[in-house]
């Protein structure tokens, strides 16, 4: 029932050389499992994916060019936005321009009648309120377009009438009829103006008829 000690020391010798089988057999790589293969496309099936892949090709553009579209609307909204605040009191200026034209043709009237004291202040009086009826255009963005002594601008000018002239020339302004505004870069009414055609042409001689020739070529006499 009792084992000896000789056999004890046995098994003690024998423990030590079964580890590094042990050891040899756990460091040893475990072989991964083997993937199971894909199975074959039918050729039904590739024309398939390539309907589809052309399909999501063609969404994605046009989702890109909407998205574009959007992006370009929302700038142009933008856009208009600020012109309209810009511009919004455009209709309301331009019935205004009459009233001043009216107003600065009663001042030019009225400087050589002031002979008295008191028409005299009544017309410093108008040439105020004038000042600031411009001052208050200017504010709102109201500008003059001057054409005296420009070069004829068609952008900016209107011409009424194109006269010959010796001191200007030609495309000159001559003479300004009425002023022009524009509000920001936007006309509001263009310059009326007289454009020079330049000096005008000299006269072209009249020509010189040649006499007539009277010595004849003599005729034989018929006998």
């Amino acid at each position: 029932m009792f084992r000896s000690k000789k056999t004890k020391h046995n098994d003690a010798e024998s423990q030590p050389a079964a580890q590094p089988a042990q050891a040899a057999e756990a460091a040893a790589p475990v072989p991964a499992p083997a993937e199971p293969s894909a199975p074959a496309l039918t050729p039904a099936e590739i024309e398939k994916l390539k309907t589809e892949a052309a399909q999501a090709a063609e969404w994605k553009d046009k989702c890109l060019r909407t998205a574009a579209d959007f992006d370009n609307f929302r700038k142009r909204a933008a856009r208009e936005k600020i012109e309209t605040s810009k511009y919004a009191t455009q209709q309301l200026l331009s019935r205004l321009l009459p009233t001043m034209d009216n107003f600065e043709a009663a001042l030019q009237h009225a400087d050589p009648a002031a002979g008295s004291a008191t028409i005299q202040s009544l017309v410093d009086g108008l040439k105020m309120t004038l000042a600031q009826l411009h001052g208050v255009l200017r504010e709102a963005g109201v500008e003059v377009v001057n054409a005296e002594g420009q070069h004829f601008d068609p952008q900016w000018h209107e011409a009424v009438q194109h006269i010959e002239s010796h001191d200007h020339p030609a495309g000159k302004v001559i003479q300004q009829l009425r002023k022009g505004y524009k509000l920001s870069d936007r006309l509001l009414r263009p310059a009326t103006v007289v454009v020079s055609k330049g000096q005008p042409e000299p006269a072209q001689p009249a020509p010189v008829e040649k006499p007539a020739d009277n010595a004849a070529t003599a005729q034989p006499s018929a006998t």
